[in-house]
């Protein structure tokens, strides 16, 4: 039976339809695919995340895993952690976010806290220790300080390092940007479609689209926020300090690290816009400059922090190179950079009088 042009037609269509169908459904396998042989999981890892009913907190899922994530029944990254504590045993607390998480190195013994950890074994050879990761991706210090007091405590740590911010930078510049009349209220957070909620090709898509729009702004856009760097993190400067002494209530030993990031005003403006680029997509109203003297000033405000309160510090962020081998993105490390991360961290704690003093009494006295 000879068709008709327009069941031809319609045929056609289908058939055109289905192809497309199925081109979008291969795409959609392959970047999962991507996303679990990169990061060990499919789709959006925020599936690993839960919203404690006692205390509020977005906190890890009990006994979650993806390939490279594996959470303990405490709901922390990493080993499972004896409870209550050995006597004799060193703990260590690791507080901070996504940065001190570390979901983009590719396994739980890459993360910088448990280099750390492992380090500090190797140093002490005779006493057992061991860790708890206490980092939540988007945690600011005030979430860090609520952790600390409900989560942590309980713990017992002996060490507690901190590890904090760009979120608490994020938060205050989106402030200051909205108050400028630069920044919608409605922009605060970057909203995915449908589409990107239930497809990871679509989400990528989105994502990208909006980076390419930010990364244009940054060159082209005239209302960039204007602030004074040392009026910065006032908020910020109050709330570590609290953070710091409570930590110090539950630990003799508390260390404070100064934070890292591959932009640095030696790079030329389009290595420059590269390295921000994680940056500007949470801060699309800073400019490349500005997003270096940020940075800069709270890092001033964590070394007088740790000043102030007699804390270890852990400076010299720039051992850490600001290059794509070393940073995922803006902050995040990769492997290599999570390895220099905990040898800069490790070495400062292993160094300090307050650690060895804390180690003799372990053994001790001896």
């Amino acid at each position: 039976m000879q068709l008709s042009y327009r069941q031809k037609a319609v045929l056609t269509s289908v058939f055109v339809f289905l192809m497309v169908i199925l081109i979008l459904g291969l795409a959609e396998g392959a970047v999962q695919l991507r996303q679990w042989l990169k990061y060990g999981h499919f789709g959006h890892y925020e599936d690993l995340f839960v919203v404690d009913e006692g205390t509020g907190l977005r906190v890890l899922a009990a006994n979650a895993a993806s390939r490279t994530i594996n959470i303990n029944s405490q709901g922390f990254r990493g080993p499972p952690i004896t409870q209550p504590k050995p006597a004799g045993d060193l703990r260590l607390a690791f507080l901070g976010a996504s940065t001190t998480f570390c979901a983009e190195v590719s396994g739980d013994e890459l993360t910088w806290p448990h280099l750390v950890t492992e380090a500090v074994q190797e140093a002490v050879h005779d006493i057992n220790v061991d860790y708890v990761n206490g980092a939540m991706p988007g945690y600011v210090v005030q979430s860090s300080l609520h952790n600390l007091s409900e989560r942590i405590a309980p713990l017992q740590p002996d060490v507690v390092v901190i590890y904090h911010a760009t979120n608490d930078l994020s938060q205050e510049t989106r402030w200051l940007a909205v108050k400028q009349g630069i920044y919608e209220e409605e922009g605060r957070s970057v909203k995915k479609s449908w589409l990107a909620k239930h497809s990871l090709l679509w989400y990528l898509v989105e994502k990208n689209l909006h980076l390419k729009a930010v990364q244009r702004n940054a060159v082209d856009a005239k209302k960039r926020l204007e602030f004074s760097p040392s009026k910065l993190g006032v908020q910020f400067r109050k709330e570590l300090t609290q953070l710091v002494l409570a930590a110090k209530q539950i630990s003799g030993v508390v260390a404070l690290a100064t934070f890292s990031y591959q932009i640095r005003p030696e790079q030329t403006p389009e290595q420059q816009l590269v390295a921000a680029s994680s940056a500007l997509y949470y801060m699309p109203f800073m400019t490349l400059n500005g997003l270096v003297e940020a940075y800069t000033q709270y890092n001033q405000i964590i070394a007088d922090v740790a000043r102030d309160t007699g804390a270890i510090l852990i400076d010299v962020e720039t051992a850490i190179p600001g290059d794509s081998k070393h940073f995922n993105d803006t902050v995040h490390f990769t492997d290599a950079g999570s390895l220099v991360m905990a040898h800069r961290v490790s070495e400062a704690v292993l160094a300090s009088a307050e650690f060895q003093a804390l180690v003799k009494a372990k053994r001790g006295g001896n």
